[in-house]
């Protein structure tokens, strides 16, 4: 199965694809999504066309994305939303079925704690996923989403299943 992760970000979106066989995981790719233009809705659209083109090129079977935070920064917060939103409306419409990781939970679940700091989660990135070079903290980050969901990807799709009916 091939997962892509997404770390969401207005101006700098992280994306990583990794390949899960069993208990196995590998990388295939990783890489940052950059905002264009001078307004807000060019930029989203920038994000959007950007994120397709990644699905097209790795045709993942699932998707993984992290959680909005609420930090102290209103305004960032809700741009940094739209961002996300702007995701997982890219992932819909691809037909992703998607995860969604608090930040901690990524962090606890690659690192073995929820308050690792950025060159941690590097640092065990690059373990778990041999000859992987994050082309940057996002792109790792990225990475360490698309882990989490193959660790809990299942259980999560089997949970929101029960929610449903």
């Amino acid at each position: 199965m091939r997962i892509l992760g997404i770390d969401p970000g207005l101006r700098t979106l992280g994306w990583g694809v990794i390949e899960q066989r069993g208990s196995r995981l590998s990388h295939v790719a990783n890489g940052l999504c950059h905002s264009d233009g001078d307004d807000l809705g060019e930029r989203l659209l920038s994000l959007h066309n950007q994120i397709v083109e990644v699905i097209e090129e790795y045709r993942p079977d699932q998707a993984a994305i992290e959680q909005t935070f609420v930090n102290k920064d209103g305004a960032g917060t809700l741009k940094l939303g739209q961002a996300r939103g702007v995701a997982l409306l890219t992932l819909a419409q691809a037909g992703l079925p998607v995860g969604e990781y608090a930040p901690n939970r990524v962090k606890k679940t690659v690192v073995g704690v929820g308050h690792a700091e950025k060159e941690q989660v590097i640092h065990m990135v690059k373990l778990q996923l041999p000859g992987c070079l994050p082309k940057g903290a996002d792109a790792a980050d990225a990475l360490a989403i698309a882990i989490c969901h193959a660790y809990y990807g299942s259980a999560q799709a089997l949970s929101q299943r029960e929610v449903r009916a």
